[in-house]
């Protein structure tokens, strides 16, 4: 069961990393919240579409647990989203793939604070070793630069999506047993009715871009591949090794889109991104071996 769990979280968090790119490449060819709505319109329409007789079936429990739902969707997709989304205009990738790092650690300190979820030292040791992976990784494997980098507000709005995904993810233990695409279209609904109200602020603003020919391509790849299998995936990997194992494979986010970075938009790789990775897969495998018992 677990390397169907670490299957479904490492691919996950691949095409998760291919959604930061995305998002780095949408600008100035769609806006964040024009981005936002249309991605999770189609992930909805799509999944509807194709779980009819299972929306059916589970719609007595999903009507009393309607208001649970439409918060997955609306707070851990849409929130998290556009907050990012938002913050990929105003911040460099450098500091993002920091940031997004401390969403493990959010978990831990969460789940300790309200549910009295200890993490092992293993745990604790594979989650120094991924942080190191990223910060080699963020640093280009100069780790006297981070002491350079600037903070601004995109900054600070990595941070408040960090923290929404890690809410999201422990919010996970009270999904009620419905099936996954019903799970997926509810919650998808859900990023719909959280993501109008912040596509109105941003028509308020005058700042709305409507999609040009990249920029659909960018809301066919991140509605379909970020929104629905990432989201499946991740669902699943939590539901079978819980959110503190499951939140250490976020790490590969970065790591993943330095890979990318390379394959797609021409970066060279370095020595050091082979020691990031190293460091991080190092990481989650000592966490995973020294995960406590229950």
């Amino acid at each position: 069961m677990s390397r169907k769990a670490y299957f479904f979280l490492v691919v996950a968090t691949l095409l998760w990393a291919g959604n930061t790119i995305a998002g780095k490449l949408a600008v100035g060819h769609i806006s964040p919240m024009v981005l936002n709505v249309s991605r999770w319109v189609l992930a909805f329409a799509l999944i509807v579409a194709v779980s009819v007789p299972q929306l059916k079936r589970d719609w007595p429990l999903m009507r009393r647990n309607w208001m649970l739902l439409i918060a997955y969707g609306a707070f851990g997709y849409s929130l998290f989203n556009g907050l990012l989304y938002t913050a990929l205009t105003l911040t460099s990738g450098v500091n993002g793939a920091i940031e997004q790092a401390i969403i493990p650690m959010l978990i831990f300190i969460i789940n300790y604070a309200f549910f009295g979820v200890r993490a092992s030292v293993a745990q604790l040791l594979g989650f120094v070793l991924t942080i190191a992976g990223i910060a080699v990784t963020a640093s280009h494997g100069n780790l006297a630069a981070l002491l350079e980098l600037d903070v601004n507000l995109g900054d600070l709005l990595v941070i408040a999506a960090a923290a929404v995904y890690a809410i999201y993810t422990i919010g996970l233990r009270w999904k009620p047993a419905i099936g996954w695409q019903s799970l997926m279209a509810a919650s998808a609904f859900g990023a719909i009715v959280g993501a109008v109200p912040m596509l109105f602020w941003e028509l308020s603003r005058e700042a709305a871009i409507l999609p040009d020919t990249r920029g659909w391509m960018i809301v066919l790849y991140a509605g379909l591949l970020p929104s629905l299998i990432s989201q499946i995936f991740w669902v699943k990997g939590v539901e079978v090794i819980g959110a503190n194992r499951a939140g250490l494979f976020i790490n590969l986010i970065p790591v993943f889109g330095t890979i990318l970075s390379v394959a797609f938009l021409g970066e060279a790789l370095s020595g050091f991104h082979v020691v990031a990775l190293i460091l991080v897969t190092a990481g989650i495998a000592i966490a995973e071996k020294g995960k406590p018992r229950t």
